[in-house]
């Protein structure tokens, strides 16, 4: 989010915290000031703190690519940014390179209010500090914008992308990884187009029984939380009668995610068993999976691939602890995953997350290629029905 340019006085505004207290003294010490790296590195660990304890923080980010390129003396702009900044900061605020010598972050952990007139006042202290210490000419050269963390469910759970800026450290992918990701898309891509053709006469069949035994049309789409918190439409073939309402499973759902210490899944997604909403051409579909085939035109089309976690629906999202959240990071969905293989015991929500990802964590092609020959005997023994 970008600082609004108009001028407010905040120097009588309420401050709870005492997040806000300024050293108006000008020879302040200068704290450590980190290298990309560390710094980078602080805001995972800021993260993760956030994840227990539930206190947000703001990343603070000022980019000054274009003052220090339109500058004549870096060193002398870069000394007075800092001199500018360290007096408005306590000695608890991580400060570094975001971008190494081009975005300034600083992180102000522990804050106690989320509200935006809160935010707001920190970032008009830090405004108003820049603005009386810069020149106007240099000061129209610094983009000032703030993230909050954690995002909102509104944004991480109804369609809109996580905020990249939070996660340098997920986001940025190395030679290596990004050439074995290309095979993986190649991989994805090819199997599919070789696995539509080899069941198309299948795909008839079962449109065929579908639509013989129940109105309504042969697919299914539902709305899935996908790469990076990004909503696209999940296809499979029909299994229930037309236009059910998702009311029983909303509650199915929730009873498995917040009543983990009664309740285990099988690693299915949530698939309700003797529901009656479903017809008997869909009780075997789901039984050998066959449901899950049309999800070969979603990987095709991008938005998923063979191997990865499953895509939430977003009702599910909104009721995710932070942690939970890591899982839509970085990684396309699968119409397979490393839970769905790990065999027949039941599992927990919170174990099953934490298969994702370890899968996440781990990723390799080799990975992707042994998930891939364990899922026919998973499907088969009905361990991983998907």
């Amino acid at each position: 989010m970008s600082l609004p340019v108009q001028h407010q006085d905040y120097k009588n505004a309420a401050d709870p915290s005492g997040l806000m207290k300024v050293m108006d003294v000008e020879d302040a010490h200068d704290f450590s000031f980190f290298k990309e790296t560390h710094f980078r590195h602080m805001l995972r660990v800021e993260r993760m703190r956030t994840e227990r304890s539930k206190k947000p923080f703001l990343l603070l980010l000022l980019d000054i690519s274009e003052l220090l390129n339109a500058s004549r003396h870096e060193e002398k702009a870069l000394s007075k940014i800092k001199a500018a900044l360290v007096p408005s900061l306590r000695e608890i605020d991580i400060r570094g390179w975001y971008h190494q010598n081009s975005t300034i972050g600083i992180i102000f952990s522990d804050i106690s209010e989320e509200e935006d007139p809160f935010v707001d006042l920190i970032m008009h202290k830090i405004y108003d500090r820049l603005c009386n210490k810069l020149d106007p000419d240099w000061m129209s050269k610094v983009n000032i914008s703030f993230h909050l963390f954690p995002e909102s469910d509104a944004q991480t759970c109804q369609g809109e992308a996580f905020n990249i800026n939070l996660y340098p450290d997920i986001m940025k992918i190395s030679l290596g990884k990004t050439l074995s990701l290309a095979v993986k898309r190649m991989i994805d891509v090819l199997a599919c187009a070789g696995a539509l053709l080899f069941f198309a006469p299948i795909f008839l069949a079962i449109a065929s029984a579908i639509k013989a035994t129940s109105p309504g049309p042969v697919f299914f789409r539902q709305e899935r939380v996908g790469f990076n918190g990004k909503k696209f439409f999940m296809l499979k073939f029909r299994s229930m009668r037309n236009n059910c309402d998702s009311g029983e499973h909303q509650k199915y759902i929730a009873k498995y995610i917040c009543d983990q210490k009664e309740s285990a899944v099988e690693p299915g997604v949530f698939k309700l068993t003797n529901d009656s909403r479903i017809t008997p051409i869909g009780a075997f579909l789901r039984r050998t999976s066959l449901d899950e085939l049309p999800q070969l035109i979603n990987v095709l089309k991008g938005d998923m691939s063979l191997v990865g976690p499953r895509p939430p629906i977003p009702y599910e999202c909104e009721l995710y602890d932070l942690w939970h959240r890591r899982r839509l990071l970085s990684c396309k969905p699968g119409i397979t995953g490393l839970w769905q293989v790990m065999g027949r015991s039941r599992t927990t929500f919170d174990e099953m997350v934490r298969l994702d990802l370890k899968y996440i964590r781990e990723w390799s092609l080799f990975l992707d290629i042994k998930i891939l020959l364990k899922t026919p005997q998973a499907v088969i023994s009905g361990s991983g029905a998907m």
